[in-house]
């Protein structure tokens, strides 16, 4: 690999997925490969291991592995959920077994974060973007050019949880009015004059929650997540696992919330004496709560400090 790809909370995906000899894996978010580096070893020569990703880097990082691991690979370029929808296709026309292993690993990789002129980042100037996959329409710079007020207040609120919301896209609004806002810089410094001084030293830095919202957006990653859930489930056969590692609150509700309905039994109203509904779980929860990162993984790498890992065994009564 060309760069260092340092993967969060590997030891811990590796233990609770227990990938084993012959198993079917589909790592939905290759990136940078370092799960997928490391269920490929243990999978082995008799496993496949299947990767999904919308970003060209990662298709090339995806053929560099393919020539170092044994087992079986392919690459389908696609969003997760184009992606893990092709293979249920195949899945129901039973050109594909039943998969052992589904995993995400959401949000961005870190050679998107490191490759400055895709413009994720606020640590450095470099062209507004933000676009996982280069070949799409909508970018960082229609947004923050084109869209109105309302809207960009309401995106910000929505998928940044910004708390000075009105007030940035009211600032950004007035600038755009002298200018097109170009570069990450243009709207650090634009953010940075919205929010109040005391504010811009708790909580991060003060341009965080904005650069959230906007790649949150732009790569459509909720509405994406919530379509793959259920497509990558039904993926799996009984005794399969799925984890998912996310980075902010609004990722990690939604597999917390999804997995729980799995998990769940009798679903009857709570005034009946006995279950008639006949309802059995779907998911045993091997995360009762979300695993984090240890202190000694976040000195080491201080990307991971904001992750959670939730992971499930389907159960016999989660088959078709």
């Amino acid at each position: 690999m060309n760069q260092v790809h340092i993967p969060v909370l590997a030891g811990e995906l590796i233990e609770l997925l227990d990938p084993r000899d012959g198993d079917i894996a589909v790592d939905c978010t290759f990136g940078g490969g370092g799960h997928a580096r490391l269920i490929a070893e243990r999978i082995g020569p008799a496993g496949t291991l299947i990767g999904i990703d919308r970003d060209p880097v990662a298709e090339e990082r995806f053929a560099e592995l393919a020539e170092e691991v044994s087992c079986d690979t392919r690459f389908i370029r696609a969003d997760f959920v184009t992606g893990l929808e092709r293979l249920a296709a195949e899945r129901h026309e039973a050109r594909l077994p039943a998969v052992d292993l589904v995993y995400l690993d959401l949000g961005m990789s870190s050679m998107q974060v490191d490759t400055w002129e895709r413009g994720f980042s606020y640590a450095y100037d470099a062209p507004l973007d933000m676009r996982m996959d280069p070949s799409q329409e909508l970018s960082a710079h229609e947004i923050v050019n084109t869209w109105d007020e309302r809207q960009i207040a309401r995106l910000l609120r929505e998928y940044g949880e910004e708390r000075y919301a009105t007030q940035i896209a009211r600032a950004v609004v007035r600038e755009r009015g002298r200018g097109e806002l170009d570069t990450t810089q243009a709207l650090v410094d634009l953010i940075k004059s919205a929010i109040p001084t005391p504010a811009q030293f708790a909580g991060g830095h003060p341009a965080r929650r904005t650069f959230q919202a906007l790649r949150i957006a732009v790569n459509d990653e909720l509405a994406q997540l919530d379509g793959a859930l259920p497509v990558a489930w039904d993926l799996l056969r009984a005794g399969g696992r799925f984890a998912a590692i996310s980075f902010h609150s609004l990722e990690d509700r939604r597999v917390k919330r999804f997995l729980a309905a799995r998990a769940r039994g009798c679903i009857c109203p709570p005034d009946l004496p006995i279950c008639v509904c006949g309802h059995e779980p779907e998911a045993e929860l091997l995360t009762r709560r979300a695993v984090a990162p240890t202190p000694g993984e976040i000195a080491a790498n201080p990307r991971s400090k904001s992750a959670h890992l939730r992971v499930a065994r389907k159960l016999e009564g989660g088959q078709p």
